[in-house]
């Protein structure tokens, strides 16, 4: 709320003198004035350090104006900007404080004006970004999650189709690999899986959408991709169907892949491959990450002390826990005489199924597949996934 349309000193010296006096509360005073007590409290300290000054307005003036800026140290920071034209201003100013300790650099702020007289920055339209409503595993350090994903294709100039694979690590937004591939098959995702687990040890997790091969609508959501990712040692995780921003650290990193190497795309599928090459190597190294407090990914990110020797172990259960079934050719398991269906994924896989006295419920190592009920009816949990049924 404002002040009446009088001369505002005039209602201040009212104001506080009244109250000096006790003639009436400072709730009643500002309901008199029409202002907020904050407002009230602020003239009244100031009246009561400064006297009849203090109520006067103050300058608006900065205590420390801005300094000018040479010439020479203005082409630096544009050049800087012209090499790594993705970055932003805060990102910038960090790498010209790294490169050029000696030179007492301007605010953030500032470099954006010197960029926007340039024409090298645009404004932004902000975005409500709508938070996960069903939090996913905790990323607390290196290798509790990494997050996979395809881009999403895009055309070179030449007219050839290009989708990288993208693999990153959820604490450090460290980016493991960024590789093009020909096709989107389990086999062809696995075999950078595998090279990303020897050169950097084993995820506790991996998180993915439910698209193919990561995810399916059979039981677990299990895909010969995700069976492998069991049997290396690791768990994968996917998140809720429809909501992408369960998976929102890795959807913002394509963001920033696209706009410094394919906005515009490369002449040909060879040089865009380089340029995610070369990317790769910035984003990691040299681009200031905000999140991280403008450190680089590479100086968050440390290998994991878990090793892959390259074999797959299938799951190890407890045999006094519960029953040990080998899912057949057909993708059923045998109970009790009955034969239910899993689903061929997991044929010559073998499975648990655990009776706590109102259902059986069946695990493919830690993932849980669904349940037998009492009454001969086998339910999965609440996703829109198909349905395991008893046959004969």
């Amino acid at each position: 709320m404002a002040w009446d349309l009088k001369k505002v000193e005039d209602q201040r010296k009212r104001l506080v003198e009244e109250y000096d006096a006790g003639l009436m509360t400072m709730t009643e005073l500002c309901r008199q004035f029409g202002i907020s007590r904050k407002t009230a409290y602020k003239w009244y300290n100031r009246y009561k350090s400064a006297g009849l000054e203090g109520l006067t307005n103050l300058s608006r003036a900065p205590n420390n104006p801005n300094r000018r800026y040479s010439e020479e140290d203005i082409s630096r920071a544009i050049d800087l900007k012209l090499k790594y034209w993705s970055w932003g201003p805060k990102k910038i100013l960090v790498k010209l404080n790294r490169d050029f300790p000696e030179i007492d650099w301007p605010s953030a702020t500032r470099l954006y004006e010197v960029f926007k007289d340039h024409h090298l920055v645009t404004s932004k339209k902000i975005r409500k970004r709508v938070p996960a409503t069903h939090p996913l595993g905790d990323v607390n350090s290196s290798n509790d999650v990494w997050m996979a994903d395809f881009k999403g294709w895009f055309l070179t100039k030449d007219r050839k189709k290009c989708e990288p694979l993208t693999i990153t690590d959820g604490f450090s937004r460290y980016l493991i690999k960024c590789r093009h591939l020909e096709k989107k098959t389990a086999s062809d995702v696995w075999r950078v899986y595998a090279e990303a687990f020897h050169e950097f040890g084993l995820p506790n997790r991996m998180r993915t959408d439910n698209g193919p091969p990561f995810g399916s609508v059979g039981a677990g959501r299990l895909t010969m991709l995700s069976i492998n990712l069991i049997k290396a040692g690791v768990m994968p995780e996917w998140i809720n169907p429809g909501h992408p921003e369960e998976n929102g650290r890795h959807e913002r990193f394509h963001l920033t892949l696209k706009q410094a190497t394919a906005s515009p795309p490369g002449d040909n599928l060879e040089e865009q491959i380089r340029r995610m090459v070369y990317f790769q190597d910035e984003y990691n190294f040299e681009r200031p990450h905000e999140a991280l407090g403008m450190q680089t990914p590479s100086s968050c990110y440390y290998t994991s002390p878990r090793k892959w020797d390259g074999v797959l172990r299938s799951p190890e259960y407890d045999t006094q826990a519960g029953l040990i079934r080998k899912v057949g050719q057909n993708g059923c398991i045998h109970i009790h005489q009955k034969e239910y269906y899993i689903g061929q994924t997991l044929s010559g896989e073998y499975v648990a199924a655990k009776d706590d006295g109102v259902a059986i419920k069946v695990y493919y190592g830690p993932v849980y597949l669904g349940a037998l009920n009492l009454k001969q009816k086998l339910e999965q949990p609440k996703l829109k996934l198909k349905n395991i049924v008893r046959r004969g």
